[in-house]
Order: C-alpha cells, then structure tokens, then sequence
C-alpha cells in the first residue's frame, strides 16, 4: 500500500497533473483509493482535479479504453444499443502481464514488432507499474467502418479479434525467444517461473511435423496477454498513474528500446513527463490500421470455419440439449470455481456466465447465481463490474467459455482437472455428457433415449 505523503508528494507534480487530464481527455475515469475504486462514473477536467483527489487518499488514477460523447451520463446495465449510441470510439490496448519482467518485455517487443509489419505506425507503449507493459494504437489510426459496420460500435468483439489474432502471430517466435535467452533450457524456465517442465512443453501442431523437430516452449501458463479484460467499461492504469503494489510509475517506453527498460526508471522521484509519449492521436493516420484488422478478421473468419469443421465431425459434445442441465451435473471444475476463488475473479466470472448461458440458465437465474458466487470469493468483485459483465452477456449470443486446456481461465486461477473429469475439451461439453448418462441410466426398461437436438453455434475463438 501507498502511504498518503508518498502519493501526495508525487501528484503535487503539475506536470504528472497535466498529463493525467490529458490522456482522460473523453474518457471515464475513476482515483482507486490502494484497494478501493472511487465513484463511477467520473472524469478529471482540470489538472487541481488529480492533486484534490490525492489529497483525499487517492493512489492512483484509470480511465476507459472507449471514448465517450458524455462519461458522465453512463449507469450500470446500460443496454448495448444505448453504449453504442454515447461511444465515439475506443483504444486498443493490450495488456502483457508475467511475474518475470524480462519475458514481458519480450512480449512486449514482439507485440510492437508485428503491429509495425501490419502497417500501424502509431503504436506505443507503457510500463504498467508492476510486472508487464501496456500497448496502445489509438482510435484515430482505425479505418471507420469494418465490413459495413462502423468501427465505433464493433467493441469489445473488435478489440477482442485483434488481441487474438496478434496472441497467435507471436506464439511460437515468444516461446522461442524466451528459451533463447534462457539458454534453451526449459528446466531454467521452469525454476523461474515455478511451472512444471510438462506443463510448458507443447508439440508442433503443423501437418509437416518430423522425427527431428524439437519440443516447443509454451509460454500461456506463465504468460498472459490478456483478452478478457477487454470489456465494457473496463480501465487501465493511466500513464503517470503510480502502482499500489510497487510504489513505482506507469510510465511511457521507448517502442524501439524495450529491452533496454529498467523498472528503476518508474521510480516516483526519476519520472521525466514528456520524455516519451502514450497513445499518441495527432500523430495517427486514419485507415493506418485497416490491414491489422483486414487480418485479425479473416483470422477470425477461419477459426470459425475450423470449429465448424469439428462439430460437423459427428462428435456428440456440440449437440444442444433441451432444457436447463441441473447443478448436479456440473463438472467438478465448475463446482470448484462455483466455491469461490481467491484469484482471478474477473476470469472466473467470465467462464461461469458463458457456461451457464451455454447450459441454459436465464439471466435472473445467472444474476442470482452470480452474485451468491461473488460472496463466496475471498475478495468479491464491486457491484458495478458484476452488472455490467452481465448486462452485457444479457443482450449477446451464447458462447462457450474457454477450454479446459487454458490454463489462465483454470489452473492459474486454482482451478484444475481432477480424475473424474472426463474427456470432454469444454466444461459445457462435460456437463452435457454427465447429464446424458444420468439420464440413459434413470429411463425406464425401452424408454427412448433422449433425442438429438440442435447443435449449438460458437462465435468465438476460445474454442
């Protein structure tokens, strides 16, 4: 925690003052009082804004990805329709987050890399504070329509679409370069980031695979670019912003001199305003983007192609079942998770309402559910995050959520298989099996089986 003279000694800064207004300039913003968040919504209009809230026990300050006609006139559970109508655009901001500082720069430098290749010239970045980066393109680099639909009302799935397809560009190149600098030991990795060999192993999945190809570094359990967090309403650590946990800033990076960052430079007493810019609009150039999102969506269009392809394949897992499939059926995964957990709520929240969506619970049955659930956790979630997940699943199509093989929705968050946890690649899918065999096995002597239903259509790339 912050102590109220080493925030307030920082903030008294006119020009860290100025530059926090500057980058909330549309946006919504919120002070986070060490582990409390202040009133939403809010905006910062003056530089004396930041130093007043400082003054009150403010540590640091966040603000929106989108950008807003009037922040001041959002509420919870606001209709998507209507979030569509009040937003003028949004960022893209990708947050990489590693407990070992050198892996995310690392990630960080490919990030920049590839979105370089793709034409962006705009792009830059932050140190978070803690442990990773932020990277940014901002919204006047976009193209202003996308495949008919104007770019403004494409968020989150947009944001999400980019993220994804840039996650799997750089897969293999940051487990390789990871290794490298490790030596090419994964013992060494392992020891670092307090993972098994096993679980940073993967295979190469080309067609082409040969007696002599090596075993690949699989960075996604010890690694995150995260996703989920793109969401409505979601907030980032504004640049000049200082970290609870560190004490250190959130200051902007030179894009070409990543792996020469030093977390002493984010040190409150050395930060230089000004020295380099985040998010920079006056120097983006529309439509600069528009080749990353041609990308990012045809990427998308072929992992949907790939996922139909599986359930056209006869398996059984994807077939829609009549009706709401009782808690007893649930995996023990989601049993686990429905227990509480200490870490990774927002996750946890994401995978619980996409499965009870998926396994046909109404929104009243998922809200009341939710909420029971967010008591359980050892930290629950503020009221306004749980209602706005949900307003905005409410109004969206159904969605499996993540497999069980990513381990940031499960593993990392103390979520993991158990021996009688099927074969199923999805808790949906286990559920679904669980329910058809407690069934099969309570019908009466030549009853009919359960007949097949629908299959059920998936519309992201988790899957």
């Amino acid at each position: 925690m912050i102590h109220l003279s080493t925030s307030l000694k920082y903030y008294k800064r006119e020009d860290v003052q100025q530059a926090i207004v500057e980058h909330g300039r549309d946006k919504e913003a919120a002070a986070r009082f060490n582990e409390q968040f202040g009133k939403r919504p809010d905006i910062l209009t003056y530089p004396g804004d930041v130093l007043e809230l400082a003054k009150q026990g403010a540590t640091s300050f966040h603000c929106s990805e989108e950008l807003w006609t009037n922040p001041m006139l959002l509420v919870p559970q606001m209709e998507k329709k209507e979030l569509d109508k009040l937003r003028k655009g949004w960022d893209l901001l990708l947050d990489v987050d590693c407990a070992i500082v050198d892996y995310s720069k690392i990630a960080a430098y490919l990030i920049v890399k590839e979105l370089k290749l793709h034409g962006v010239r705009s792009v830059t970045i932050k140190f978070s504070g803690n442990k990773g980066f932020h990277i940014a393109v901002p919204y006047e680099a976009f193209p202003q329509e996308v495949l008919g639909k104007e770019t403004r009302e494409l968020f989150p799935e947009a944001p999400k679409k980019l993220a994804l397809y840039i996650k799997e560009r750089i897969k293999k190149r940051l487990g390789d370069e990871i290794l490298k600098k490790e030596s090419n030991s994964f013992a060494n990795v392992a020891a670092k980031t307090g993972k098994k060999v096993a679980e940073i192993t993967s295979r190469n999945e080309s067609s082409e695979v040969t007696a002599t190809d090596k075993p690949l570094l699989n960075p996604e359990p010890f690694l995150v670019i995260d996703t989920l967090l793109i969401s409505p309403r979601h907030m980032y650590r504004m640049p000049y912003s200082l970290h609870e946990k560190s004490g250190l800033a959130s200051v902007p990076v030179d894009a070409d001199r990543i792996m020469e960052f030093s977390k002493e430079e984010a040190a409150a007493e050395k930060v230089k305003v000004g020295a380099y810019h985040f998010m920079e609009r006056k120097n983006a150039g529309q439509n600069e983007a528009e080749r990353l999102f041609l990308a990012a969506y045809d990427f998308g269009k072929r992992q949907t192609v790939r996922v139909e392809a599986e359930k056209d394949s006869g398996s059984s897992e994807y077939e829609e079942i009549e009706g709401k499939i009782p808690q007893q059926y649930f995996p023990a995964c989601i049993k686990k998770m429905l227990d509480g957990v200490a870490d990774g709520r927002k996750r946890a929240l994401f995978v619980l309402v996409n499965f009870l969506r998926s396994c046909n619970y109404g929104s009243e049955e998922i809200e009341a559910m939710i909420k029971e659930w967010n008591q359980r956790n050892r930290e629950p979630l503020p009221h306004l995050s749980i209602s706005s997940h949900l307003s905005y699943h409410k109004q969206g199509r159904k969605a499996l959520p993540p497999n069980c093989s990513n381990a940031s929705y499960y593993k990392e968050i103390g979520i993991e298989c158990t021996p009688e946890c099927g074969t199923c690649k999805n808790p949906v899918a286990e559920a679904k099996q669980i329910y058809r065999r407690a069934m099969r096995m309570t019908a009466a002597p030549g009853q009919p089986r359960q007949p097949k239903k629908r299959k059920q259509k998936r519309e992201d790339s988790n899957l």
